[in-house]
């Protein structure tokens, strides 16, 4: 018998007695159940759950009313309860969140406490129920949930999220339009504030990420990758396959959209469209094995940037053994773009001792200034980032080129 099964509360010894009968039938093997006896019984513990989460979520709030979680300093509920339980914190503001939607909602709780409706559902049920206007009459809120628990009788807590998005056309048809139209302004404002992406290199010939759209930008994406990925767009490269794109043909669309996107329609950053430039030396080019290097700062085997180099928004920039550019390919028309693209090539960004800004984001300053005569010749021009440029204009600096060919600012006297 546990400790718990003595005390004198009806709760607590009940808890105690079913954790004992299941300790009795921890080491009873299963294998002798029959089919019928094992649905029954997973359809039984299903609704044992929903009967603790329904105890632990009243527990909960009855420990917030008696103000437990101030004994050991905790700032909330859901802290005490993680901190006690060894839980996560997400777990238990989750649990915190059921325990507050079934205060409000009694049916709903009535329903979890008889272990007529799984934890899932609940939650998906009491979401849609907190969505609804503040104003909205009692009684339409509640035939809402009557309706919803009806529901959860044929279907699971994906479906009635859906259902529950449009409960109140059934419910209350005048309402409906008005209250979707709400929901939805604010799911895309919370959308438009939470677009993330993150992407890095890990050093071993691969790029991960991850990112967050909002739905309308990702419905287009999934269209771009789909049609890219699509079997009849594969037919040329083997048997069609499965009919649904796997990851694997999803990356390869990715990678497709993203090497042939058209160059032209970039913005430009620096006075040049976001191209990708490889620098490759006389050797790589002439196919004997050496790296080539992205202009910012990746590197190729010679083979891919041999590949790479008929490709749209690409530009090979071939080197000399002292890495000076020998030749900027024929893709720019206009001279003094070609030269901010070897500029950018041979400074690797700004050229300010101990600047670190990327190449990409510089700008293409003249050291001697051109109104006092000097001239738009590569070897005259030096990359600078906006902060450093602005102040390689400003009189009160002058410029002055390190032994190590960096440059630095002194204030004149």
């Amino acid at each position: 018998m546990t400790a718990l099964a003595h005390h004198p509360h009806p709760v607590t010894r009940a808890v105690a007695g079913v954790r004992e009968e299941l300790s009795a039938v921890a080491d009873t093997p299963v294998w002798s159940m029959n089919a019928d006896d094992t649905v029954a019984t997973i359809a039984e513990v299903q609704s044992a759950k929903a009967q603790l989460a329904e105890l632990e979520a009243r527990l909960l709030t009855h420990a917030g009313r008696v103000d437990l979680p101030a004994q050991t300093g905790a700032t909330s509920t859901a802290t005490w309860h993680a901190a006690t339980t060894r839980t996560t914190k997400t777990h238990a503001h989750r649990t915190m969140r059921l325990a507050d939607g079934l205060e409000h909602h009694q049916a709903t709780r009535t329903a979890l406490a008889e272990g007529r409706l799984h934890l899932e559902q609940a939650e998906a049920i009491l979401r849609a129920l907190a969505d609804l206007p503040d104003d909205l009459d009692s009684a339409i809120t509640a035939g809402a949930e009557q309706r919803l628990l009806e529901y959860a009788r044929e279907f699971d807590a994906k479906h009635l999220k859906v259902l529950g998005r449009r409960i109140l056309e059934v419910t209350s048809p005048e309402t409906a339009d008005a209250h979707e139209a709400t929901l939805l302004e604010r799911e895309e404002r919370a959308a438009e504030a939470a677009v993330r992406l993150t992407i890095w290199d890990d050093g071993h010939g691969k790029t991960h990420g991850r990112f967050t759209l909002d739905t309308l930008t990702g419905a287009m994406l999934k269209k771009h990758l789909f049609a890219l990925a699509a079997p009849r767009h594969q037919a040329s490269k083997g048997p069609l396959g499965e009919r649904k794109p796997t990851p694997q043909r999803l990356g390869q669309a990715l990678v497709e959209l993203i090497q042939r996107y058209p160059h032209k329609r970039l913005p430009k950053a620096g006075g040049l469209n976001a191209t990708v430039v490889v620098t490759m030396t006389l050797d790589a080019l002439e196919g004997r094995l050496k790296a080539a290097r992205l202009d910012t700062g990746e590197r190729l085997s010679p083979g891919a940037a041999r590949r790479l180099a008929c490709e749209a928004g690409v530009l090979p920039a071939v080197l000399d053994g002292n890495s000076h550019v020998l030749d900027l390919g024929r893709k720019q028309r206009f001279a003094s773009e070609a030269q901010r693209i070897a500029k950018t090539i041979e400074a690797r960004g700004c050229e300010i001792d101990g600047c670190d800004w990327p190449p990409g984001m510089t700008h293409t300053h003249h050291r001697t200034r051109w109104a006092d005569g000097g001239k738009t010749n590569l070897r005259d021009l030096i990359s600078l980032c906006p902060h450093h440029h602005a102040r390689a204009h400003d009189p009160r600096y002058h410029l002055d080129q390190l032994p190590t060919g960096k440059y630095t600012f002194h204030r004149r006297t």
